[in-house]
């Protein structure tokens, strides 16, 4: 069972992360493109750095505690895993983080000039009227 260790702990990770989409509504896994273009580049570095690591014999993975199947250059499947789950579940977290907080993603419509721009509401809620802006009556 030791050879499954890793996957466990990124299962965990999971299970920890993956409640937020649903709960928050942070749509992260909806918006699958968005995800693809954040994760494309952090995977790409890493691997790239674990390849040049494990070639220089910098770095190596306990056979008990990884899966067994290794992908081109030594690299075991469970630690290319590990650089889609992580940053899937940082993603997320920080996503519901912004959700609760109402905190805006800077890709909502901008405001007229002078106006803030308005806090735009979880989904099923209705948005205040931002207040008046200068110069302008309540």
């Amino acid at each position: 069972m030791r050879q499954f260790a890793y996957l466990g702990v990124l299962a965990g990770c999971l299970v920890c992360a993956l409640w937020l989409e649903p709960v928050f509504r942070v749509n992260v896994l909806r918006r699958w493109r968005r995800l693809l273009l954040t994760l494309v580049p952090v995977v790409l570095v890493f691997v790239l750095w674990d390849l040049a690591a494990i070639a220089a014999g910098h770095w190596t993975f306990d056979p008990e505690q990884v899966t067994g199947v290794f992908l081109p250059g030594g690299l075991p499947l469970d630690e290319l895993l590990f650089f889609v789950v992580v940053p899937v579940c940082a993603i997320l977290g920080f996503e519901a983080v912004r959700a609760v907080n109402r905190w805006p993603a800077g890709d909502e419509p901008a405001a007229p000039p002078g106006r803030p721009a308005a806090v735009l509401p979880r989904p099923g809620r209705t948005a205040a009227a931002p207040p008046p802006g200068p110069g302008e009556r309540a």
